[in-house]
């Protein structure tokens, strides 16, 4: 089974720190390592909402070999510009097709600092280089932010479970049973107001039905309907 952690590579801003760690957060990740950071009181950054116990529980690591030995996998995240690179390159698109060929385990993800980003030893330390494509005229991304966009490219696998999907407050379709109390309630109101009297009650009652079928209500509409029709129907003398 494969699992993930975010190598951060002598980052110097706490702030890209606890952005990062919150990013982490937001899409299922836990694993965050921490390799020679410039500030001693890293640990404090407040942009880590809602990810405080990421960043108490984050590893520091004196080397980028320490902080991968555990790994089976791993990317250095790097532009590619001036780089003259031998490994495989990995373009963020791609990712989880690409994490489907590597070898279970540990997968880290490996990002550089703000202001010079990886080293060449460190980008040759890695398995592989992962690439989030940019436009030539601005080929850098910031460090928090490049964490984001992987991290969100991670939730896009497909074991992964999110708290939430778009579909999950959606209401049930109505049964047929449920259809029919409110084509009951409409054809009362209709009665009561004297609609479609070219129609015999069945042909009514087939019309009304049609209509409701035609709809596509789903449960709380339905119901929705059928108040605002027994309502109707009360006020029609």
């Amino acid at each position: 089974m494969k699992s993930f952690c975010v190598v951060l590579v002598r980052p110097r801003d706490p702030n890209n720190i606890g952005a990062a760690a919150r990013a982490m957060a937001n899409f299922g990740l836990s694993d965050l390592r921490v390799v020679e950071p410039f500030a001693v009181a890293w640990r404090e950054a407040v942009s880590a909402v809602g990810a405080e116990d990421i960043m108490h529980s984050a590893v520091q690591y004196q080397t980028l070999d320490e902080a991968l030995a555990d790994t089976s996998f791993s990317l250095a995240a790097t532009a590619l510009r001036n780089r003259h690179l031998e490994q495989e390159i990995v373009t963020l698109p791609v990712l989880n097709k690409r994490l489907e060929k590597a070898p279970e385990g540990k997968i880290a993800l490996v990002f550089g600092n703000e202001k010079t980003g990886l080293s060449g030893e460190d980008i040759e330390r890695c398995v592989a280089v992962l690439n989030i494509p940019t436009v030539s005229k601005q080929p850098s991304i910031n460090l928090a932010q490049a964490v984001i966009l992987t991290c969100y490219e991670l939730s896009r696998r497909a074991d992964f479970v999110p708290l939430r999907t778009a579909g999950s407050h959606i209401a049930a379709a109505p049964t047929d049973a449920q259809k029919e109390i409110l084509v009951d309630k409409l054809f009362t109101l209709c009665e009561k107001a004297d609609l479609r009297p070219d129609l015999t009650c069945d042909q009514r009652k087939a019309f009304l039905r049609r209509m409701v079928g035609n709809l596509s209500l789903n449960e709380v509409q339905l119901f929705f309907a059928k108040s605002l029709a027994e309502r109707l129907a009360q006020r029609v003398k």
